[in-house]
């Protein structure tokens, strides 16, 4: 397998390398643009393995895509913005990458004859899940830039499975949580501002409701759709562990052992969705379960940034005047 790895420095993306190298049968070529949210840092451990490659380049660089395409007949698409707060403050960038990167990366695909390529996307595209799980034939009503963004690159990559037979899968997991993730979601925030024993802004009452999925996890199943998911066919990759997210702050501040009164309730977020929830039996049908039990992966990962300390205080400068911009006047 010669795999493209779009977006491979950034959090899920570089956790799927090291756990695609372990295949003895797979070359990796990563390609990234290394914004704010993805950094050689993330892949140091790897990036000097002959099973390994590294391209500087945009997916929505014609040429730079076309070029890493070359001798590819894999690809797992990861490269997009990803981060709900920023498409709010600033929703160009997000449909520019999600759509426009994504159609790039699907007319590079296209003209090299790729063997397989599976398009990370989000539960968010289904909108507010405010009874039964989502099955992945729901309608789409997307509440954000961001998810707005990616639903339309999961339309893109089902009209190139029937216009061109391109064989595209997409996959579309609930919250992912693990090492390297960067410190503007949730988990890696709230641990970087309680170990300075800053207040933790929280969204309104802080009862929206997560699904999350530990990215080991996640990489299993991504790898099982590079291997056995069905062309122009959408899977859902749930974690099963729904959970509001005070409960989840509450989880992390004990770990550190730090007070509750750290957390700050603020004004929520617009459009911010009160739940999201995956239904994943048809994944499953495949022989994926999650693994890994939730509180005790999160007090590990939790213990992942807290021991990892430099690369989380590095990472919060790349981005941090997004950070300032945005939670001015909210703490």
């Amino acid at each position: 397998m010669n795999l493209l790895v779009t977006g491979g420095a950034g959090f899920i993306g570089c956790n799927f390398v090291r756990h695609m190298i372990r295949r003895a049968d797979c070359r990796v070529r990563v390609l990234d643009a290394l914004t704010y949210a993805g950094s050689l840092e993330n892949l140091a451990d790897v990036t000097g393995l002959p099973s390994v490659e590294f391209v500087l380049g945009d997916v929505c660089n014609h040429r730079a895509v076309e070029a890493a395409m070359t001798g590819i007949d894999t690809v797992a698409h990861f490269a997009a913005e990803s981060h709900n707060d920023r498409s709010i403050h600033g929703p160009g960038g997000a449909v520019t990458t999600n759509v426009m990167g994504t159609l790039t990366v699907l007319e590079a695909a296209r003209a090299a004859g790729v063997a397989r390529l599976v398009h990370i996307s989000t539960d968010e595209v289904y909108g507010e899940a405010r009874g039964a799980p989502m099955i992945e034939s729901e309608a789409f009503k997307p509440r954000g830039p961001y998810s707005a963004g990616k639903a339309g690159a999961d339309l893109l990559c089902y009209a190139y499975f029937v216009t061109y037979g391109l064989p595209v899968v997409v996959h579309r997991a609930t919250n992912n949580y693990g090492p390297y993730q960067y410190p503007e979601k949730l988990i890696p925030l709230f641990v970087y501002r309680a170990l300075r024993d800053e207040p933790l802004p929280v969204y309104g009452d802080g009862r929206q409701v997560r699904d999350w999925l530990h990215v080991s996890d996640n990489c299993r199943a991504i790898e099982l759709l590079l291997d056995r998911g069905l062309s122009g066919e959408a899977y859902n990759v749930p974690g099963g562990n729904e959970r509001p997210n005070l409960q989840v702050i509450e989880l992390i501040l004990d770990e550190l052992r730090k007070p509750t009164s750290l957390i700050r309730h603020v004004e929520d977020r617009p459009g911010h969705d009160v739940r999201y929830s995956l239904d994943g039996s048809k994944i499953a049908a495949l022989g994926w379960q999650p693994e890994v039990e939730w509180e005790q992966g999160l007090r590990a990962t939790v213990r992942w940034f807290a021991d990892h300390r430099e690369w989380l205080e590095a990472s919060v400068r790349r981005g941090k005047e997004f950070l300032d911009q945005w939670y001015a006047g909210r703490v």
